[in-house]
């Protein structure tokens, strides 16, 4: 029979994880119990409580009901924004970066090198460098102020990562594979297609997650090369909470708050074990 006694370490192992979950899960109960919770409760009580009476209310408020930025349409179109712009970028930054993986580890070119280290330099400038530049771009093409603006500079910006990671995971691929293909008079995009493709669902997996999690959190080129109808939900929410800087309504606030981490949320709990798993085959790879 398996031995049920637990060592003094091991409790303090599962002590200490507890611990950090509950500091980890501690900020999300606290929105989670005050999107549910009214104005009044809140403001005879505290932040922190037990809802005596489930505030519905308050997601239908925060979502079609609230003004934002003028317009009192709550954050529907804003969260109609965000899937605008994260849907596509994730797709495009994956594809692109599935291919460029492809390209500097299995197709090997003078300067390959070079290459693949200049496109992963971009995960390690922060994104304060990069305002600038950006702002040039989208002001001589004219996509300042539109989602497209949005859609391109986060396709530009995932490919760093994508890359990094199809490319970890497709030096594993065995060279003869290639080579058998080149010799059955496949080019580069027919080998990419039919035998790199199919074998990529577990990595492609992790960038999908990872790239659209970031994609939708982000706020920094939301709120600087975007405004009013055309922000994504997170430059709303520091909309809406100025709208009511006046007269505090933690409850829709919270409520707006859960909305737009919703998709995200979804997204690990539906796909968090595909993610643990393309990892683990990655690093194993």
């Amino acid at each position: 029979m398996r031995d049920r006694t637990f060592a003094p370490s091991r409790i303090l192992i599962y002590l200490v994880v507890f611990l950090i979950a509950v500091a980890w899960l501690a900020p999300l109960a606290v929105v989670v119990l005050n999107s549910l919770r009214s104005n009044e409760e809140i403001a005879q009580g505290s932040m922190i409580g037990w809802p005596q009476h489930l505030a519905w209310s308050n997601y239908a408020t925060a979502w079609s009901g609230f003004c934002v930025a003028e317009t009192c349409a709550g954050i529907r179109p804003y969260v109609l924004n965000s899937a605008l712009v994260t849907v596509p970028a994730t797709i495009f930054s994956t594809l692109l970066g599935a291919i460029a993986g492809y390209a500097v580890s299995l197709w090997r070119f003078r300067g390959d090198s070079w290459i693949y280290g200049i496109v992963t330099l971009g995960i390690f400038l922060p994104q304060q460098m990069r305002l600038l530049p950006w702002t040039i771009v989208l002001r001589d093409t004219g996509l300042m102020n539109t989602l497209t603006g949005l859609v391109v500079i986060h396709t530009i910006q995932g490919l760093s990562f994508t890359t990094l990671f199809c490319r970890n995971y497709y030096t594993a691929i065995p060279q003869e594979l290639i080579r058998a293909a080149r010799i059955d008079g496949a080019g580069f995009f027919r080998i990419f297609w039919r035998i790199i493709l199919p074998l990529s669902p577990p990595m492609l997996v992790v960038t999908v997650i990872w790239q659209f999690t970031h994609i939708w959190n982000e706020f920094l080129y939301g709120v600087t090369f975007t405004t009013g109808q055309q922000q994504p939900v997170t430059a709303a929410l520091i909309a809406l909470s100025a709208a009511v800087a006046d007269i505090p309504q933690h409850g829709v606030q919270s409520a707006a708050v859960m909305i737009a981490a919703l998709p995200t949320l979804l997204i690990y709990l539906i796909g968090g074990k595909y993610f643990v798993r393309g990892l683990t085959a990655g690093a194993v790879k």
